[in-house]
């Protein structure tokens, strides 16, 4: 259930091969950013192709609530009206980020070196996700949280009156941690440095420097270390927002997953910290050409054609988790699928997201009449190739859009169909995932 509303159970079976164009909405990471670095920024921001789902209405709301002006002019073009760094105003309600860890995070980064308080709040699943990995390093620049036990929401978050810079290495791997020091240090004078073991997403710094801050990277034997100057003049811009590669996950998976099919996904943002996921189905075996290699907005992009292939069982380089986490669980169903083990490592991090994505899976394919073995960080599902899963279960999505989308993906090649019992969460990140779906030839239905 998404913001509090009744389950929305949904199911999908066995049907034709999947064909024609797959529009995917665009990516969620960078709508964020641009939404909140617009309000961060002198004049307009005018974004094309912003992903308008709940996850990203929420921070738009939230943005609009610290003072910026928010405008929605058409389907994904939308109008900013910034404040200019140090600007916001105090809420005068809660800022309730719905189910997005990413938007919670970040806003908070934001407001972090702003003398004003705001309160945050959010859905079941966000309540209960930990946000001591972005308090810690915000108290360094003098920002004060109270809330509850475990660093949980709500949380009151007052910013630092008199910021300091800081230098930050994150303890473990997360673009929402290094962007929340860097969004804070915006604010702060003097230099903010984060350094991060092993790289990460980089929309924020490519996308920060889009708008006029000066960010050095270069990488030591620290790590990745990412330097940026504090108190710049940002100015509006307009920004393209590529199309979602997390998003994209699905229907690529489905056409790979289902006989005959063959489709095209135009635009797919490529951004080497985010294309894992890719690379992995490349070498299990997937037929995926990229055509119309290209960039826009310092964002690489290519148009895909996807047809179903027969795939091999991996080992994923633990290394590369970091460029796909958000991936593993539909690469998960993929692997149901495959021939012989997919063996997924150092995906720890997968325990605290919007659900334990790793127990959510396992218990879900188990149900399915797949193998699996699983650990702390790792998960190994012992594909029994095409047509090899059993499906006639019920799988609880608990309140996760990527585990709904997953299962309802995997119904469409499985023996009997697969019934998801909370489709309502999809609606945060993919709110025309249903249309999409049913337009390419799936068969899902409430």
């Amino acid at each position: 259930m998404s913001h509090g509303g009744e389950p929305m159970p949904m199911e999908s079976r066995a049907a034709g091969p999947l064909r024609g164009m797959a529009e995917v909405p665009g990516d969620k990471s960078v709508s964020h950013r641009a939404l909140i670095l617009g309000a961060l920024s002198i004049g307009e921001t005018r974004i094309l192709g912003l992903l308008e789902g709940e996850d990203v209405l929420d921070t738009g709301r939230a943005m609009r609530a610290f003072g910026a002006g928010v405008e929605r002019l058409a389907d994904g073009e939308w109008l900013v009206q910034g404040v200019g760094v140090g600007g916001f105003h105090e809420p005068e309600d809660v800022i309730d980020c719905g189910n997005s860890g990413t938007g919670v995070r970040l806003i908070m980064g934001a407001m972090a070196t702003s003398d004003l308080t705001a309160v945050f709040t959010g859905d079941a699943s966000l309540r209960g996700r930990p946000m001591g990995r972005v308090i810690d390093p915000l108290a360094l620049f003098g920002a004060q949280a109270r809330g509850r036990r475990g660093g949980r929401l709500p949380i009151a978050l007052t910013g630092a009156a008199n910021p300091v810079p800081v230098t930050y290495t994150t303890p473990m791997p997360s673009a929402q941690v290094k962007s929340a020091v860097l969004l804070a240090g915006l604010n702060a004078p003097g230099e903010t440095v984060v350094i991060e073991r092993e790289p990460t997403r980089d929309h924020t710094e490519r996308m920060l420097a889009g708008f006029g801050a000066t960010v050095a990277v270069e990488t030591s034997t620290e790590g990745r270390v990412i330097t940026l100057t504090g108190q710049p003049e940002l100015q509006g811009r307009a920004i393209s927002v590529p199309r979602d590669p997390s998003s994209a996950a699905f229907p690529v998976a489905a056409a790979l997953m289902v006989e005959g099919s063959d489709i095209t996904v135009p635009g797919i943002g490529l951004n080497p910290t985010r294309a894992g996921l890719y690379e992995t189905l490349v070498e299990m075996g997937a037929r995926i050409d990229f055509a119309n290699r290209r960039e826009e907005g310092g964002e690489p992009m290519a148009d895909l054609r996807v047809r179903f292939s027969e795939l091999t069982g991996i080992e994923v380089p633990p290394e590369r988790a970091v460029s796909m986490i958000d991936e593993y669980p539909i690469l998960a169903a993929l692997a149901a699928l495959a021939d012989g083990p997919t063996v997924m490592r150092g995906i720890r991090e997968l325990r605290v997201k919007e659900c334990d994505r790793i127990d959510a899976m396992a218990r879900g394919l188990e149900a399915c009449g797949i193998r699996i073995e699983e650990g702390t960080d790792y998960l190994i599902v012992h594909g029994r190739g095409p047509r090899g899963v059993a499906g006639g279960t019920t799988v609880s999505s608990r309140l996760d859009h990527r585990i709904a989308m997953s299962f309802l993906c995997l119904g469409l090649a499985a023996q009997a169909p697969i019934r998801v019992d909370d489709s309502a969460p999809i609606a945060t990140s993919f709110p025309g995932f249903l249309a999409l779906m049913r337009r390419l030839g799936a068969d899902i239905a409430a």
